[in-house]
């Protein structure tokens, strides 16, 4: 069985960087890092988490290069790698959705200081209109309204890009619009 010369290029380089060799290491991620990155565009359906995962990848490979056994094995390891942190990076992303969407569909807290009933009345259209939302729109309105978050904070917390974040805040807003502007008009 032949080896072609790519393939021969990429073991030597893995067996010097596993040996320290820094120069071969650049080389190697160097040749690596465009096919890591599409396995990884195509695990993760998203370029930016798919950079994400390459970057967390190209660590967990910096740290076992030198167990690696058998440089000729090289490529598959490194696949493995990125397909491994992809998969921790989509149970993390659901699990976090699932907690937003868990807070979103909390009922508020039902103990209200007599000092704040007359806000509370005042506000009640607002809840109602609110508790129609879906669970992703009430999250993003939730911690931007309430509790103050920037876009690119209510990101982070979400886990979701800022694009959507705002989308999903322009559809609220156009929801509670109407049905504030409908009860209002009916009442």
């Amino acid at each position: 069985m032949r080896r072609d010369k790519g393939r021969i290029l990429d073991e030597y380089l893995a067996a010097s960087a596993r040996a320290g060799d820094r120069v071969a290491f650049g080389q190697l991620a160097q040749r690596w890092q465009p096919k890591l990155y599409a396995h990884a565009c195509r695990l993760m359906g998203d370029a930016e988490q798919a950079r994400d995962v390459v970057q967390d990848g190209w660590n967990d490979i910096v740290k076992g290069l030198p167990r690696l056994n058998d440089a000729a094995v090289f490529p598959a390891w490194a696949y493995r790698i990125i397909a491994r942190r992809a998969a921790d990076t989509i149970r993390r992303t659901q699990r976090d959705r699932k907690l937003a969407q868990s807070y979103a569909a909390e009922p508020m807290a039902q103990t209200i200081a007599s000092t704040e009933m007359e806000t509370y009345a005042d506000r009640a259209p607002l809840n109602q209109a609110m508790a129609v939302l879906p669970p992703e729109q009430r999250a993003a309105v939730a911690l931007f309204y309430t509790e103050g978050f920037s876009v690119a904070e209510i990101a982070v917390a979400l886990n979701i890009p800022a694009g959507t974040v705002k989308t999903r805040l322009m559809h609220a807003r156009r929801k509670l619009r109407q049905a504030l502007e409908g009860g209002e008009n009916n009442g």
